[in-house]
């Protein structure tokens, strides 16, 4: 078996174990899927194939699951731990992209670090929505974003923010690898820059 079956085996097997843990989730938390849905945005047919694993799970779909239930987005997915953990949180990985959270706060502002590895973008883009507000920053490499009708490509040290109830969907922008910065936050939290005015802290000059 070559490495790169290896992964996908081990890919599927992750995943498939998500929805068995999503559906012990809820009923720990006594939570139907009508009150699930309620609260996620996530339609209650979409939420009833993640549980049953007839739903592929992706990053749209377990942003707003782990907000709902107070968890870390790690948690869901049961991610193995990486050796650094004052540093790393525990990788997730979703087809060909791995996502590392950076912050461990449920139900607040979240901090995630993505890398897509490189290689053909043999997937079409499919935007989907949910609630929240999502702001992106380019590391390296070049990242396509399809938004409501518009494909824009960032390229490093560019920044995009949007609703996340608009439907999007971003990747690779050609073969090269990419690696990005995401924050996310429930709907209604933005990000707010605070930068000290040019001349701040100097004394004034004299007009005498």
């Amino acid at each position: 078996m070559t490495a790169g079956a290896s992964r996908d085996d081990e890919l599927d097997r992750t995943l498939a174990a998500v929805g068995p843990r999503l559906r012990r989730l809820r009923r720990e938390r006594e939570t139907t899927l009508a009150e699930l849905s309620a609260s996620t945005g996530i339609s209650v047919s979409t939420l009833s194939r993640l549980e049953s694993g007839q739903r592929r799970a992706t990053l749209e779909l377990l942003l707003p699951l782990a907000r709902a239930y107070r968890v870390p987005l790690d948690e869901l997915v049961d991610a193995p731990p990486t050796g650094d953990p004052r540093v790393h949180g525990k990788p997730i990985r979703l087809g060909g992209m791995t996502v590392v959270p950076l912050s461990h706060r449920p139900g607040g502002i979240q901090t995630f670090k993505h890398i897509i590895a490189a290689g053909p973008r043999l997937d079409a883009p499919d935007p989907r929505s949910h609630e929240g507000y999502e702001w992106l920053f380019v590391l390296s490499g070049r990242l396509r974003i399809v938004l409501a009708g518009n494909d824009l490509v960032l390229s490093v040290g560019e920044a995009a923010e949007f609703d996340t109830r608009v439907p999007h969907w971003f990747g690779g922008a050609d073969e090269n690898a990419v690696e990005f910065l995401s924050i996310f936050g429930p709907q209604g939290q933005r990000l707010h820059l605070r930068a000290r005015p040019r001349g701040a802290g100097r004394s004034a000059p004299d007009a005498s």
